[in-house]
């Protein structure tokens, strides 16, 4: 299991206290320091949709003032690739599937 997010996200550590809880084991994997490409978010998109995917409530999305932009599909794909910010959190990879967001229940019911 892969745990992908940034350390200082309460949702990314409200599922890493969850995993630890049940006794899960996972990588962690930081934006921060190792990065995520277009290939990999593109794989990910293969079983969320991109409004789950891209974080439109970031801080990184105010930031660059992308609300007043009319982003395309691609363009928000291209820019998450750049900004691994852009990407909601955590995205939670296991059993081949992909999860995003905490939630509870989900994980109760998937793990």
């Amino acid at each position: 299991m892969k745990i992908y997010g940034i350390k200082n996200c309460d949702s990314v550590k409200k599922t890493i206290k969850y995993l630890k809880d049940a006794n899960l084991e996972y990588d962690f994997v930081d934006f921060k320091l190792e990065a995520v490409d277009e290939k990999k978010i593109t794989s990910w998109l293969k079983q969320c949709k991109l409004e789950k995917l891209f974080n439109a409530r970031s801080t990184t999305y105010r930031t660059l003032k992308l609300k007043e932009q009319n982003l395309s599909d691609t363009d928000k794909i291209s820019l998450m690739a750049k900004e691994n910010l852009l990407i909601k959190r955590p995205v939670i990879e296991f059993d081949g599937k992909v999860m995003v967001g905490f939630d509870k229940k989900e994980l109760d019911k998937n793990l």
